[in-house]
């Protein structure tokens, strides 16, 4: 992915290295906060809910920074973010609209948002409630060494997921399935769950589709990159590697070959109107 030139967005925050206090970190007042606000801004809490050891994070590294490497993959994100930007600012203005910027908050370890507390095992996440994206960067050495999905546009496509639903934040698409998920029983509710994230993997498709077309981000592997990101985050693969069985009906982000084929969808089309994953069997 060609990034190096790329703008920096000023809406990093550089959370690294900070401490939480331990009460705060694997439950108490803190998960119970986290279930309230997940409940209510309609999304499921049990992705935050990862077994936690009870204590602090520990760590020597300064907030502002930490290794040359971590520092450059930071700048990394800092233009990717950039790019989300000055992508859906246009789209947004094309639809006579204007785009809200999100944040997007670098932390290690632990971290505290208005969704409550999460600790790195939750991976990557929007939070409606403070309208930010949280991200550990040790997830993209997850995603390398345990999903077998490395590259710097894998990388670039989750980012890009996350702003997604910073969108739907914006357009009222969340709102709008937050109240159908309440008038739904519980299989329909996850369906629609669903079918949000797959709208999300629909709009990062989007977002590579307008950026390349306008500032040529876009090199040779990298689209098969974030594919392969997108196949090896399926439920039903992650499902059958935890389980040993798929159980479609607890699936909270879409199979693999969903997600690669709204995230396809998004590339091909460029269009916010191909991204209705709601309307589509």
């Amino acid at each position: 992915m060609r990034w190096q030139k790329g703008r920096r967005s000023s809406n990093i925050e550089d959370r690294r290295g900070m401490r939480l206090p331990s009460k705060m970190v694997g439950g108490g007042i803190g998960t119970i906060i986290l279930i309230l606000t997940a409940l209510y801004f309609g999304f499921d809490p049990s992705v935050f809910l990862q077994e936690g050891t009870g204590s602090t994070l520990t760590t020597d590294r300064p907030s502002t920074g930490g290794t040359p490497e971590e520092n450059e993959l930071a700048e990394f994100v800092s233009v990717v973010l950039a790019d989300t930007e000055d992508t859906w600012h246009d789209l947004f203005r094309r639809a006579g609209a204007q785009y809200r910027e999100p944040k997007l908050v670098l932390f290690s370890g632990t971290v505290q948002s208005a969704c409550g507390f999460a600790q790195s095992a939750t991976g990557p996440f929007y939070c409606p409630a403070d309208e930010k994206v949280y991200l550990d960067l040790s997830f993209f050495e997850e995603l390398r060494r345990r999903f077998a999905a490395p590259g710097d546009f894998a990388q670039a496509y989750v980012i890009a997921h996350e702003v997604g639903h910073h969108v739907q934040t914006l357009t009222g698409i969340s709102k709008k399935v937050l109240e159908a998920r309440r008038q739904s029983g519980k299989r329909q509710a996850n369906t629609l769950l669903v079918r949000q994230e797959l709208q999300a993997d629909c709009f990062a498709g989007l977002w590579a589709h307008h950026a390349d077309r306008t500032r040529q981000i876009i090199e040779e592997g990298d689209i098969e990159e974030a594919l392969n990101a997108a196949n090896a985050i399926g439920d039903d693969r992650l499902q059958m590697q935890s389980k040993g069985r798929v159980v479609p009906d607890s699936f909270t982000h879409g199979s693999s070959a969903q997600r690669i084929g709204w995230f396809k969808r998004g590339l091909a089309t460029g269009s916010l109107d191909a991204c209705n994953t709601f309307d589509s069997d």
